[in-house]
């Protein structure tokens, strides 16, 4: 049976290619939801971080967790780690831009809001960080953690209330005129040269789809759109055929086979695994040498294309394939 990729197709986010056209709507229904509750006067974030305490602990977190994900930062003066995590998580929330919400609650002043939630959680000791989504409370780390595992951490909280519960954040300060402005532009045209790649991909004609995003690319080399079509649609194309049990056999026997690693990486990302697509290939870029090195390296940097250049896993692949390289 022939696969059947969806219309305007991405695997920026990380998630499974049979799930981006109901992630899709998801998010737009989110982004609607957003849009209703700001009307309706529910909290909407002006900062990416903020104080909470007893009194707005229900509002600013529970309340605002039903629209973006809302990250708790337990901490006191007197705990020295959390003066090494707490400038990270804030560091984090400006970067992400509303994708999620950083409130801090100091457990001193707030010793009954902070107790109570610690010990039914069974956390004897902070820091401690604790998301909340949709009101649901999402454990996720306690002690002072590096820069990029608290962002590894993160993009899952943030793909998971996407996913799962439907839940985006917002650009900070986007308000309903914003919103009114923006819908107010007339739309433009989809692109002819784009369309009949997209058209392709609706068909299942992975062939016609790679085809077709390299007439655009011939004539417009800098197209962003384009270029992580193609990357998509040859991804598709070199996966659709192959047995995946056979591919990751092949793989465990054979860590310094190129192509091995290559169609195993391949599989891995689209089921949605990123970075374990990325670390089987900076791996292997380690093992290899000579030409198998550079096939790899190059693989990898398609990849790149796939996920978006600007996705935060793509740069710590990228730093740790310089540490392999250099």
């Amino acid at each position: 049976m022939q696969q059947q990729p969806p219309r305007n197709m991405s695997l920026r986010g990380a998630v499974d290619l049979a799930a981006v056209k109901a992630a899709g709507e998801a998010k737009e229904k989110a982004q609607e939801r957003a849009r209703t509750a700001r009307e309706q006067g529910a909290p909407v974030a002006s900062s990416a971080v903020l104080d909470v305490d007893e009194a707005s602990f229900e509002q600013e977190v529970l309340q605002r967790s039903a629209s973006v994900p809302v990250v708790v930062d337990f901490w006191a003066d007197w705990c020295q780690p959390c003066k090494q995590l707490s400038p990270v998580l804030e560091k984090l929330a400006e970067e992400y831009n509303g994708k999620f919400i950083l409130a801090k609650l100091d457990i001193e002043a707030n010793q009954a809001l902070a107790q109570s939630i610690l010990s039914q959680l069974g956390v004897q000791g902070i820091p401690f960080v604790l998301a909340f989504v949709g009101g649901q409370p999402v454990p996720m780390f306690q002690g002072a953690v590096p820069m990029e595992q608290a962002r590894q951490v993160i993009d899952q909280l943030v793909d998971v209330a996407e996913q799962q519960f439907g839940i985006v954040g917002e650009p900070i300060g986007e308000s309903p005129a914003d919103d009114a402005e923006e819908s107010a532009l007339p739309e433009v045209p989809e692109d002819p040269a784009l369309a009949a790649a997209h058209d392709a991909l609706d068909r299942g004609d992975l062939g016609g789809a790679v085809q077709a995003y390299r007439n655009v690319l011939a004539d417009r080399p800098g197209d962003e759109e384009a270029k992580a079509g193609l990357a998509q649609a040859e991804l598709l194309q070199r996966t659709i055929d192959l047995d995946p049990a056979a591919v990751r056999s092949e793989a465990a026997e054979n860590p310094t086979d190129p192509q091995a690693q290559i169609r195993a990486a391949d599989l891995d990302l689209v089921g949605g695994h990123v970075e374990d697509a990325f670390g089987r290939l900076v791996e292997t870029v380690g093992r290899v040498f000579g030409d198998d090195r550079n096939t790899v390296r190059v693989h990898l940097l398609s990849l790149f294309e796939v996920i978006g250049t600007e996705d935060p896993r793509v740069a710590a692949a990228r730093q740790a394939l310089a540490r392999k390289l250099f």
